[in-house]
């Protein structure tokens, strides 16, 4: 392996980015969507193994407070040697001094707390799409249950909802 690390948008083959990306199971748009999707981002990272991009991850930030992480993605024979670990330190680095939110699959939580994230307890999702791919997202294990609570909100009255749910 020849790994290398590239932060900049310039001379990137798009439908590599693309492939890797559809490879993972995180997106089936195209090489153009893409381009559009990764230029308009505020930090990239994109990782080669000699000339072939075999990595991909990007942020959206206002630059200065918030920042959210998207679209992390390392084709599987790179995984477990250090070069998911080292693309998201990098993607971080160009967000230095923001707030930083994440969306991840559920297996790779463990990863993202070694770097120091945490699970938050009051982020909300809202995704425009299917019942059915809602409830897949669900059953694999990126949303709680609906109207789900922690054991510590069960008394708490602010947590109980509208009068007509009580009943």
């Amino acid at each position: 392996m020849k790994i290398h690390y590239k932060t900049d948008k310039k001379d990137i083959n798009w439908q590599e980015v693309a492939d890797v990306l559809r490879r993972s199971g995180l997106s089936d748009h195209t090489a153009e969507e893409q381009q559009l999707v990764f230029t308009n981002s505020y930090a990239v990272v994109f990782v080669y193994d000699a000339e072939r991009i075999v990595g991909v991850a990007r942020a959206l930030s206002d630059g200065l407070l918030q920042a959210a992480i998207y679209n992390v993605a390392l084709d599987e024979e790179y995984q477990g040697h250090g070069i998911g670990r080292e693309m998201i330190l990098r993607l971080v680095a160009q967000l230095k001094g923001q707030n930083i939110i994440l969306y991840t699959h559920p297996k790779t939580v463990l990863l993202y707390e070694k770097l120091g994230f945490r699970r938050a307890k009051t982020a909300m999702e809202f995704f425009d799409m299917e019942a059915e791919q809602l409830q897949w997202m669900e059953e694999v294990g990126f949303f709680l249950p609906e109207h789900y609570r922690f054991c510590d909100e069960y008394d708490r009255e602010d947590m109980q909802g509208p009068e007509w749910r009580k009943k």
